[in-house]
């Protein structure tokens, strides 16, 4: 066995070692546990700010128990957590902050393995970033979903939050009403019900090896999911042993491997930008056609909201993630090693469906193509993307005039007055909610649509904005515009009445303005004045990346090692 790193502390003689030993014995640690056990740093997001992973305390001491019975010895710690539907102006401005804090956190202390608590959206990508940055053996235990709700005898979750907010902008429903709905949606521990991207994460760090398999699908209430994290707990132990780290994992193929997977699950957009940026911290060469190669042409197998009919509860009790690798085999890199040492595939050989109405075969397919697709035009010079199966069929091949919106407060403002100007051939277009321009894009490309038009029974309209849309919402959406607009991309000079085409089968997204008109409003264009001249986000709008790159931020790429340059003492 290679070494272990914590004996850099714990084993040494004199004034240092007392040192280190000494001030963690207060806790009433035996002298033996320092004595060469490998020492796992449990990396936990809980947070009651973040109630997804509200009960990653009870879930840490099944980690706990699994790395004492393998012989190690457990050291939780906390980090920067993200409650996705609390933090203001977005969870995603702290993605790449969050991910400081994992990385330092893990290199700076005495730890040979790290397992990563990872639940809500931006939790699991940050905690992956930070951890595979540094490159100690690693494995991630996700919380699980909810417990699929249930209101007046219909399930409910997350996706329909957006059904009912229209509907009560429409008077189809009361706030009243709305409001009692709440407690019947979120009912037990966990993340969102449905295909969103706490589910989408949960999913692509099982696809990319670094979780035990059944990690993405067992709910959070069920017994299963601490039966995972105990087994997770005794496997890092090995893993440490083995000197298996994520670097050995993180293949592109490995990541190709996630991007099939994500398109045939009907994943989360914003699957894209974490994916990349992970990739960056690792050195791995991906890109945004990436996607569109390998995932746009993988048939839709998972019948969830918000692209279909199920929830997370009902994929797991079909069978889950394996189900889906085992069908999609042929497709997938065979021999890519994962945390348990076996490849993806060979996880999935046993595996059975137990409900083809959730799970299908790609001989039956719920949608015979879904993924990301990734359009291209004189609007979005370095990209954009939709999500085929959330649209609307009749609505991916259209013209119509723009209705602008400068910026998300221009847009509250207007959306539900009745003297807009728009009606349902129009597309509707917000700039600067990207990267730099909100800062940190947030979830808000999906605009809601008009309230007139509500009224008139219209149901969904193109979108297009430098923003993201959460992974529970559904629509004609076209997002992640690059350049955005507060970088002066081509969007920040859309004006109303604007023609603009989008045709997805042609993977194309044209603004009918000539290239002189272009230039004469490109003269007069002034970047937006944020706001922002001290600490962390002026730090992030300076250094942050564009979509097509992660989001992250520059001097944040590639792998920095877990040497620490100096010593203490």
């Amino acid at each position: 066995m290679k070494a272990l790193r914590s004996q850099q502390w714990f084993g040494k003689k004199g004034k240092d070692g007392f040192i280190y030993r000494a001030w963690m014995k207060n806790q009433g640690i035996p002298d033996d546990e320092f004595r060469g056990k490998p020492v796992i740093g449990i990396c936990n997001t809980w947070s009651e700010l973040t109630p997804c992973n509200g009960h990653f305390r009870e879930l840490a001491e099944s980690v706990k128990r699994g790395v004492f019975e393998a012989g190690g010895y457990p050291v939780e710690f906390p980090v920067m957590s993200l409650g996705e539907t609390l933090i203001k102006p977005t969870a995603m401005l702290y993605r790449n902050l969050m991910s400081m804090d994992v990385e330092e956190s893990i290199r700076a202390n005495p730890i040979d393995g790290v397992v990563l608590l990872v639940g809500c959206d931006k939790t699991t990508p940050a905690s992956v970033m930070g951890a595979c940055s540094v490159d100690l053996p690693t494995i991630a235990v996700s919380g699980g979903p909810m417990l699929t709700g249930h209101y007046r005898g219909k399930p409910i979750a997350t996706s329909d939050v957006w059904r009912m907010s229209e509907a009560v902008r429409s008077g189809k429903m009361e706030e009243e009403e709305l409001r009692s709905v709440e407690a019947c949606m979120c009912r037990s521990d966990g993340h969102c019900a449905v295909m969103g991207t706490a589910s989408t994460m949960a999913c692509m760090v099982e696809s990319l090896g670094l979780t035990l398999p059944e990690n993405a699908a067992i709910p959070a209430a069920d017994s299963r999911r601490k039966v995972l994290a105990q087994l997770s707990g005794r496997r890092i132990v090995e893993m440490v042993k083995e000197d298996l780290t994520p670097a050995k994992i993180l293949t592109r193929e490995a990541f190709e491997n996630s991007i099939i997977l994500n398109a045939a699950i009907g994943g989360s957009t914003n699957f894209v930008l974490h994916l990349l940026a992970i990739a960056g911290r690792v050195g791995v060469e991906l890109n945004l056609d990436d996607f569109d190669d390998l995932g746009s042409k993988i048939p839709l197998l998972v019948n969830l909201q918000p692209s279909g009919k199920y929830f997370m509860e009902d994929f797991y009790y079909a069978g889950g993630l394996p189900v889906v690798v085992k069908a999609l085999a042929e497709k997938l890199h065979q021999n890519v090693i994962t945390v348990n040492g076996n490849s993806l595939v060979e996880n999935a050989k046993t595996s059975s469906c137990y409900n083809e109405d959730v799970i299908r075969t790609p001989a039956n397919p719920f949608q015979e193509a879904s993924g990301i697709t990734v359009v291209r035009g004189n609007l979005c010079e370095n990209g954009a993307i939709i999500k085929p199966s959330a649209a609307t069929p009749e609505l991916m091949q259209h013209k119509g005039k723009a209705v602008v919106f400068e910026n998300i407060e221009e847009y509250h403002e207007k959306i539900n007055d009745p003297e807009l100007e728009v009606d349902a051939s129009c597309i509707l277009v917000l700039k600067n909610v990207g990267p730099k321009g909100y800062p940190g894009m947030p979830e808000v490309g999906n605009m809601a649509i008009p309230k007139k038009l509500l009224a008139e029974g219209v149901t969904d309209m193109v979108r297009i904005s430098d923003g993201r849309m959460s992974g529970t919402a559904f629509g004609t959406v076209f997002l992640h515009v690059s350049p955005e607009a507060a970088a002066g991309g081509t969007l920040a000079l859309v004006e109303n009445g604007d023609e603009i085409e989008v045709d997805v089968a042609n993977k194309r997204l044209h603004l009918f303005v000539s290239d002189e008109e272009l230039e004469r409003r490109k003269a007069s264009w002034q970047a937006p004045d944020l706001g922002y001249d001290r600490g962390y986000v002026q730090l992030y709008i300076k250094h942050v990346e564009q979509a097509e790159k992660g989001v992250d931020l520059d001097f944040l790429k590639g792998k920095s090692t877990s040497v620490v340059l100096r010593d203490s003492h």
